[in-house]
């Protein structure tokens, strides 16, 4: 695994270029815009959170993935609201044997595609209606990733660390094997703490029920993580929603283990924590509704199981998306 592909040099994409470049690894980033020049002219900036130095680390930039061409790896790092037009573009960076490590939030495209799993098959009209990403992205070369780490782009082309250091990866099937511990060899050997877990869609679905109250109030709001907690009216529809998501969770063969009360403890200790979505609001950005609560609601209704406290944030975050720009019209 020499050859490494960026799809996506935002903060988390970023960051990933910007390691492994500096651990020696040619690195081929697919970006636009002052990002793709700045990754052009000067490579991809790491800023030093304590010194504020920038160190720049040279790859390879492009806004065709045919000049890319095939990797041995490809990182996809997008907001899932960009995901179908990557679809549309990506063939000229993977081949029969390309890996695709899915480092985005929510419910993934492959989540239902592999065999003996709960709803085997099932597509799901909020993510991949028309199954283009499926068919781009094939399930049995992705390794799923689970980020636990906060990261962000003071400047184009430049990527600087605010928390955290860890990705699980692991098989869409489950179980381990050597091209998981490959990847993880690779990813260590950049700096980033890598767990390899034998249930990686146990862990998706862990951190969506940590994170899809969070993220949709807080761009409904303006608030921070400690806000929503303080305030004891939220914090309880908070906990409602997590709890029907709970139980969506063990339908579909990811139950959580954890009460809400004790994840919100995890949550507290972030402090003033922006969420990615606030700051999406705030830059006039497209929202992940969708990856992130919209098929929580969309599962629940597959399992017929009754969700009225995930349906109204659904549509409360979604009408606020649509009044705002941020999300397609009905």
């Amino acid at each position: 695994m020499k050859k490494i592909g960026i799809y996506g040099v935002g903060a988390v994409g970023g960051l990933c270029a910007a390691r492994l470049a500096q651990a020696g690894y040619a690195v081929a980033a697919c970006a636009r815009g002052e990002t793709l020049k700045k990754l052009q002219t000067q490579g991809i900036g790491l800023k030093d959170k304590e010194s504020g130095q920038i160190s720049y680390f040279p790859v390879q930039a492009s806004n065709d993935p045919a000049e890319l061409g095939v990797q041995d790896v490809v990182i996809i790092a997008v907001k899932a609201t960009g995901l179908h037009d990557i679809a549309s573009k990506i063939a000229p960076m993977i081949g029969p044997n390309t890996l695709i490590l899915s480092a985005m939030n929510g419910v993934p495209w492959w989540f239902f595609e592999m065999p003996d799993v709960a709803l085997h098959g099932t597509r799901l009209r909020a993510l991949d209606a028309d199954g283009a990403i499926a068919k781009a992205l094939p399930w049995q070369q992705v390794i799923g990733c689970v980020v636990h780490l906060s990261s962000f782009c003071p400047e184009p082309g430049v990527v600087q660390v605010a928390m955290g250091n860890r990705l699980i990866i692991g098989e869409p099937v489950g179980g381990a094997s050597d091209r998981v511990a490959q990847l993880a060899q690779v990813l260590s050997s950049a700096g980033f703490e890598v767990e390899q877990s034998a249930e990686i869609r146990h862990q998706v679905w862990y951190k969506l029920w940590g994170n899809m109250t969070t993220n949709p109030i807080s761009a409904l709001t303006a608030a921070t993580a400690d806000k929503m907690l303080d305030d004891a009216l939220v914090r309880q529809f908070s906990l409602d929603v997590m709890a029907e998501a709970a139980i969506i969770g063990a339908r579909i063969g990811c139950p959580i283990a954890q009460s809400g009360e004790d994840r919100m403890v995890i949550t507290r200790s972030l402090g003033a924590l922006r969420t990615s979505m606030l700051q999406d609001m705030e830059a006039g950005k497209a929202l992940e509704i969708d990856a992130l609560i919209g098929v929580v609601h969309e599962i629940g209704q597959l399992l017929d199981i009754k969700t009225p406290n995930i349906a109204a944030l659904f549509g409360l975050a979604r009408l606020f998306g649509r009044m705002h720009g941020l999300y397609p019209q009905a």
